[in-house]
């Protein structure tokens, strides 16, 4: 890829935005959103309650009410039905509702906010498994994560990828799959999420655990499914395991539905940046919100509320 100016990039893709507003009313955005988040207790769920505190404090006539669920699929299905205004959606199944494709049967009116942190896509096995490549997982009971979450869709892709057919697989979310792997009910599971992941360490302290590498898969899902897939590495030593493990990294965007007020969405964007400080994220490389990546939500388009933003801070 050739270089081009940061400038540049942000200014193509603020104009791909279309209808940029200038600043917000006078009197500040009011009203109520409603933020779909992920199951209680995990990391969408914290990162939206937390995103709610700092969205009503720094705008008063904004309330934030946090709707727990299984995250990324139901999230943008909650948009496309208007029971939600923003969520946190993992960017393979945001491209997905954007074009109507996989398990969207016609677009979604979703647009971005903002490109959060990058996840890395765990498959954990114990430590003493036979199973050392997705292929093995054949003919074994496996978690694929909870049924409506982006885990289960970015985990049966890799599944297809690795030419694993009909594997005899469960739903369950991560506190369930690890409670099922520390019991024998599953053989592995698959999990996206930040490196490392608390639950998955907690379990390593008392089960030994192992990752499957998956970074060779990562080219063959771009080819299948688009550029939102990356080879990334979980660092060494996250789960007491050894060396660092390739895997598919897949990024989280905020998404909203379009039709949000372009002052509300800038106001939403500007909290993230503005408190990003006081936003837990995974802590992992590549996790921190950062503005020179923040736009970079691909096939999903910026909000013009939220393209306003950007370009007023970095012209």
């Amino acid at each position: 890829m050739s270089a081009v100016p940061r400038r540049s990039l942000l200014a193509l893709a603020l104009t791909a935005a279309g209808g940029l507003t200038g600043g917000c009313d006078a009197s500040g955005p009011r009203g109520t959103i409603r933020l779909a988040t992920g199951p209680e207790g995990g990391p969408y769920a914290v990162f939206g309650s937390r995103l709610a505190d700092e969205v009503h404090r720094a705008h008063h006539e904004l309330t934030v009410r946090v709707l727990t669920t299984a995250a990324s699929v139901e999230n943008l299905r909650m948009l496309a039905d208007g029971r939600a205004d923003v969520a946190p959606a993992l960017a393979d199944s945001a491209a997905d509702a954007a074009a109507g494709r996989g398990t969207f049967r016609r677009p979604v009116p979703v647009a971005a906010l903002a490109r959060l942190y990058l996840n890395y896509l765990h498959l954990v096995v114990p430590a003493d498994s036979a199973i050392y490549e997705p292929a093995q997982l054949a003919g074994r009971t496996i978690s694929l994560g909870a049924a409506g979450s982006g885990t289960s869709v970015s985990a049966g892709r890799v599944l297809d990828a690795a030419g694993v057919r009909s594997p005899r697989d469960v739903r369950l979310g991560l506190g369930e799959s690890v409670a099922a792997l520390r019991e024998g009910a599953v053989a592995a599971f698959f999990w996206s999420g930040g490196a490392p992941t608390r639950a998955i360490a907690e379990l390593a302290r008392e089960l030994p655990v192992r990752l499957v590498p998956l970074g060779d898969l990562a080219a063959r899902l771009r080819r299948a499914h688009g550029p939102v897939y990356e080879t990334v590495s979980i660092p060494a030593g996250a789960y007491g395991h050894g060396g660092p493990t390739a895997t598919v990294g897949t990024p989280s965007y905020l998404v909203c539905r379009t039709g949000l007020g372009d002052d509300i969405a800038r106001a939403v964007t500007e909290v993230l940046f503005e408190r990003r400080d006081r936003l837990p994220v995974p802590d992992a490389p590549g996790s921190r919100l950062d503005e020179r990546y923040a736009i970079g939500t691909g096939a999903v388009p910026l909000h013009p509320g939220s393209a306003a933003y950007y370009r007023s801070v970095h012209g």
